[in-house]
């Protein structure tokens, strides 16, 4: 059974409910998260229904399952699998012969692409009514006019959407530690010495060439590739995957393997994949199974952007000129869904991402999934969302930063002037009398004032470099520009609020629901600050004057925090509906709280069993008991059940030799929970997780039996007693024994074993085990056969009497003969019917040559047309 994460499982759970109410649902989680789990568990929960599964490759389909099976055991068999390509040629009727029940869109971006849209466009039109699940990394074809995929396939019916940046914030995948450095600038180098030969005036020329001069010096100096693998593949024995752009760009990485990692390893394995012949699936095999004390490179070009899940890797290098943003979040998420890496020094395993460009304007496509990160961070502790944040930051080490910078001063120099740009920013603002501009807006001369705004805001805020002067800054503030983050307007909307709270009230101690009559969530922005507080987790956002500017406002910061008093009350609702808090897991509300889920956290809590730590106030346990908390989780509660009708049989009977098929009074399958118990090891022999050593104890207490009696033994001891009691071994298929055992299923499988015939049950028998059965009396024949032979034997005698009552004269015989057999008895139907056997080849060689004995000793009779 498919078991998912919990982002998985809620995902899931919504798209399930989109499909049935809107028939479309898309996923854009990021490479790693798993998400070909949550189309596997839509095939798995409708097992009778068929799966139409459409990928880019058979490749990554193969590999997908290869991965959902090493998980969890499960093989799908209602799946049927197709490429896009292969759609795109399968014409109306192989299409009409489809007839799918669900389609599963994987890497649907990817549809995007002319032919391969037009197949599923036909697909579609042939199928309007079926549901469609759609999976991504992204739904953007970013080299496309930025087609948003999601828009146009599935009507905007995202069941859920989440960037890297907030994956790696949420722990799903790991924080890696990130080294930035560049190698062979000097297609660059080029470009920009012919930008400056063409610039307009001399003063631009002189003042570019002496940065791109410089510049040209710190890339000169700057560490070698050797060098900068040295010092950061820290694990050296390790599994790396080097991204190539191209095959030719693969063959002359490979050309410099031994300089580049000679400071690692003298003699690293190196492996190439980069399409999906054998010989590239057999090295990418041979690469993950490889665990030799060297380091292990899989040079490829795109094989393992999507798709395609490789445990066990240390990290990447992306050797990469300039990428899309899909595939270069596709190749790091690689890395940071691996789990694996150096350790750090709290023994955490840490993936390494070493980012090699040959293209200076790509140096810093991390920032992208830093700004993702910071997003996803604000919007947890705007909602009270704290316990999902795992990761607030990740190493990262810039080897360019000094030629970035150099960079960046060259590229102002010889783009548009900061002073033309702020006359484009002055004439929006005389226009629209702000300049509340979206970071993308373009200008219709095609230039970007939104991201130079922003450009601005980040260079004032310290967060990257640039040239911002004092005269510059006084310029935009007379145009109005607002230096504040979104998340500092909020500040002081919330904070004012709470000011003029504390004027009408002179306190505050405001209660977790309130909302103010312009409707602001006051009460919920408190229970957020206390938990940010209080987690040490307080970010940009609670700084130290903050906290002071509270204190002053009589704060109380160890109150029960938003989220804990929400699904409190939540409780209380159910508690005064059922009088109870046996909450079912996937219990939900009305407004979306998972409260089956949080009880099970807070049982956890309460025994100091929760990730991170915490626990519970002697308050929260109080306010819990008295609306009847059990603090036992549902499984216990069943082990305990079981466990008390085990006694009171062992006090009933002296013993727990419990059949297998007995049930209590009450219904409860006594004999199966104890049986599961016997059976409650894993494949190295050890107790199972639940079954802890406490519950063995009093299980041990009543002489429970933890070993399984020898089935062969056992087997052979319920066919000697049938013997004793029916005198002979001729069970029907149909007899099961007292105790549960199926004795007539197991000999007739025996029977197959023994003529060599494939038995899902019954192994090859050894000799020792044949003789012993034929002991008993064993007759190899089965039921059909020893019919057969019973027929045959009665029609070799009918057949013998009327041979003698032909070669007399008596007709008298021959009447008597004629009246015991007549026309259409049952006997020479019999004969009739072996020969039409015999036509169709239905009878044994061994059966055949019986009828040819009966045919050489009686022909003329057998030749009769009745005979």
């Amino acid at each position: 059974m498919i078991d998912l994460f919990e982002h998985n499982q809620t995902t899931y759970d919504k798209a399930v409910s989109m499909l049935a109410e809107r028939g479309k649902a898309a996923v854009v989680h990021p490479t790693g998260t798993g998400k070909s789990f949550i189309a596997f568990k839509l095939a798995e929960d409708n097992p009778s229904s068929r799966v139409l599964w459409l990928s880019p490759s058979e490749y990554i389909f193969r590999t997908q399952l290869e991965n959902i099976k090493s998980v969890c055991g499960y093989e799908p068999r209602n799946i049927e699998f197709r490429t896009y390509a292969k759609l795109m040629q399968t014409n109306s009727d192989g299409i009409a012969k489809l007839k799918p029940s669900y389609i599963i869109l994987d890497e649907f971006h990817r549809v995007g692409a002319e032919m391969w849209g037009k197949g599923v466009e036909r697909l579609f039109a042939t199928y309007p009514d079926v549901p469609v699940l759609g999976l991504s990394a992204t739904s953007i074809r970013y080299l496309d006019n930025r087609r948003d995929m999601a828009d146009e396939l599935f009507d905007g019916n995202v069941a859920s959407e989440m960037t890297l940046g907030e994956a790696v914030v949420r722990g799903i995948l790991t924080p890696p530690e990130y080294v930035l450095s560049i190698y062979s600038c000097s297609k660059d180098i080029e470009k920009y010495q012919s930008r400056i030969r063409r610039a307009k005036t001399k003063a631009t020329r002189d003042e570019a060439q002496k940065k791109l001069d410089a510049l040209r010096r710190s890339l000169e100096n700057a560490e070698g590739l050797d060098m900068v693998f040295t010092k950061h593949i820290k694990d050296r024995h390790g599994k790396y995957i080097v991204f190539c752009s191209n095959v030719e760009h693969l063959c002359e990485v490979e050309t410099h393997i031994c300089e580049w990692f000679s400071g690692v390893d003298n003699n690293p394995v190196i492996y190439k994949a980069y399409s999906e012949d054998a010989e590239s699936s057999k090295a990418f095999d041979s690469f993950r199974k490889d665990d030799s004390e060297h380091l292990k490179l899989l040079l490829c070009i795109d094989m393992l952007n999507e798709g395609i899940h490789v445990d066990g890797v240390s990290g990447v290098i992306l050797l990469r000129p300039t990428i899309s943003p899909i595939v270069y979040k596709q190749q790091i998420g690689r890395a940071l869904s691996s789990g694996k890496g150096h350790r750090d020094n709290d023994g955490n395993s840490v993936p390494v991402i070493i980012d090699i460009v040959n293209n200076i304007e790509n140096l810093y496509s991390i920032s992208a999934v830093q700004e993702e990160m910071n997003t996803a961070i604000n919007y947890y502790r705007g909602t009270g969302q704290e316990d999902k944040i795992i990761n607030e930051t990740f190493t990262i080490t810039d080897e360019t930063r000094d030629s970035r910078q150099l960079f960046c001063e060259l590229e102002e120099t010889l783009s548009a002037s900061w002073d033309s740009m702020y006359k484009l920013a002055k004439a929006y603002y005389e226009k629209h009398h702000n300049l509340d501009i979206e970071r993308r807006y373009v200008t219709p001369e095609g230039y970007a004032l939104g991201s130079w705004l922003n450009t601005q805001k980040l260079v004032k805020a310290g967060k990257i470099h640039g040239v911002l002067t004092e005269e510059r800054r006084q310029k935009l503030n007379a145009i109005g520009i607002d230096w504040q983050s979104k998340y500092d307007r909020a500040w002081e909307k919330y904070y004012n609020a709470l000011c003029k709270y504390r004027y009408d009230n002179g306190n505050i101690d405001i209660k977790a629901n309130y909302v103010t009559e312009d409707g602001i969530e006051l009460g919920a922005w408190i229970s957020n600050l206390r938990t940010a507080k209080n987690s040490r987790r307080r970010g940009y956002y609670l700084t130290d004057e903050r906290i002071s500017m509270l204190n002053k406002l009589g704060m109380i910061w160890d109150k029960i925090d938003f989220q804990w008093e929400k699904n409190y009350q939540a409780c209380v609702e159910y508690y005064e509906k059922h009088r109870n808090l046996d909450i079912p897991a996937g219990y939900t509300t009305a407004e979306g709280l998972r409260v089956g889920a949080w009880i099970r956290r807070i049982r956890k809590a309460r025994d100091g069993r929760l990730k991170g730590g915490a626990t519970l106030t002697k308050e929260q346990i109080a306010r819990l008991d008295a609306i009847g908390m059990n603090w036992q989780d549902s499984y216990t509660q069943r082990w305990e059940y079981g466990y008390g009708k085990a006694k009171e049989y062992y006090s009933e009977h002296g013993d727990l030799d419990v059949p297998t098929t007995y049930v209590t009074e009450d219904g409860f399958p006594l004999g199966k929970w104890l049986k599961g118990h016997v059976q409650a090891k894993d494949k190295t022999g050890r107790l199972a997780i639940k079954l802890t050593l406490e519950r063995k104890a009093k299980l041990d207490s009543l002489g429970f039996k933890w070993e399984q009696e020898d089935s062969w033994s056992k087997r052979i001891a319920a066919c000697k007693e049938y013997k004793t009691e029916h005198g002979d071994l001729n069970v029907p298929q149909e007899y099961v024994t007292t105790d549960g055992m199926w004795l007539g299923k197991w000999l007739y499988e025996c029977r197959r074993a023994y003529r060599g015939e494939n038995s899902k049950t019954v192994k090859a028998l050894t000799k020792e085990q044949i003789l012993e059965l034929e002991s008993l009396g064993m007759d190899w024949r089965t039921a059909s056969d020893r019919a057969w032979e019973e027929k045959y034997a009665a029609a070799a005698e009918m057949l013998e009497k009327m041979k003698q009552a032909n070669s007399g004269e008596k007709k008298e015989e021959k009447s008597k003969l004629n009246a015991e057999y007549p026309p259409g008895h049952s006997l020479r139907q019999w004969l009739v019917r072996q020969r039409f056997l015999i036509r169709h080849g239905k009878l044994s060689q061994q059966q055949v040559s019986k009828i040819e004995i009966l045919n050489k000793q009686y022909g003329n009779a057998l030749r009769q047309k009745h005979v």
